[in-house]
């Protein structure tokens, strides 16, 4: 009896199938390669190439296993690595793939910014209907108060970094426990997963110099394995520094 075959992951989010061995990493630049060039400025005998190029096959059909399996020609070749213009179009693929593992490999929902918290109650209402799986961690801070502000400004900048953590703050007079987070206690960390605290930090500036950067508290987080990864997200500064280049 054959073994039912498990659902493939090589299915996107439309349904359809996104090609993974060689041939099939050809035929997705080549189709990349069509849909990208400018109607208006190519020539009809580089867009019907291009077309015959990147034209969907039938497994079943043999003659068009044939044109799936064949060699590139000399023409065919010579026009994907033409000019500087391919080589635009071969960045874009490029960033275009990484941009799909990336969502792919991404789970839970996204953030991307710090959440101003305004009562006590929305800080635990908070902390309560958040997804399991997401790292929340919550910065309790007053105005005036030293490193606060820092702090505000490095969760800001760590939040657009790891945007599948959810950061908040919450100044301490409004958690309805103000009396247990005086000014000596301030600022401070609290970090939660799955609605339980897993990590507190209080007077957290003291862990730091004077003047202290983004970098130096994702250091701190990173020494308690408190951050996720950060491989997924350099694929977005790759691309950044592509389009300088």
């Amino acid at each position: 009896m054959e073994e039912a075959k498990n659902p493939s992951l090589e299915e996107d989010f439309e349904g359809q199938a996104t090609h993974t061995g060689p041939k099939g990493v050809i035929h997705d630049w080549r189709k990349f390669k069509l849909e990208s060039e400018d109607n208006d400025s190519v020539p009809p005998s580089k867009k019907e190439i291009l077309r015959q190029m990147s034209s969907p096959q039938s497994r079943d059909d043999k003659d068009s296993k044939e044109r799936f399996s064949r060699k590139m020609s000399i023409q065919e070749y010579e026009l994907i690595h033409q000019d500087k213009e391919d080589e635009t179009c071969l960045r874009k693929y490029r960033r275009q793939c990484m941009q799909d593992m990336h969502q792919k490999l991404s789970f839970g929902p996204r953030y991307g910014f710090v959440y101003e918290l305004e009562t006590g109650e929305q800080f635990l209402e908070t902390i309560e209907k958040e997804k399991k799986i997401t790292t929340i961690i919550v910065h309790i801070y007053e105005e005036g108060i030293k490193g606060c502000d820092v702090l505000n400004r490095s969760l800001t900048c760590l939040a657009a970094e790891y945007p599948v953590v959810k950061f908040c703050k919450i100044k301490a007079s409004n958690t309805g426990a103000g009396d247990r987070f005086s000014s000596d206690v301030l600022p401070t960390l609290l970090v939660y997963k799955g609605g339980e605290l897993i990590s507190n930090f209080i007077s957290v500036a003291d862990q730091f110099a004077e003047e202290f950067f983004a970098g130096d508290v994702e250091s701190f987080l990173n020494e308690y394995g408190l951050l996720p990864e950060r491989e997924i997200y350099a694929l977005e500064q790759t691309n950044m520094e592509e389009d300088i280049e």
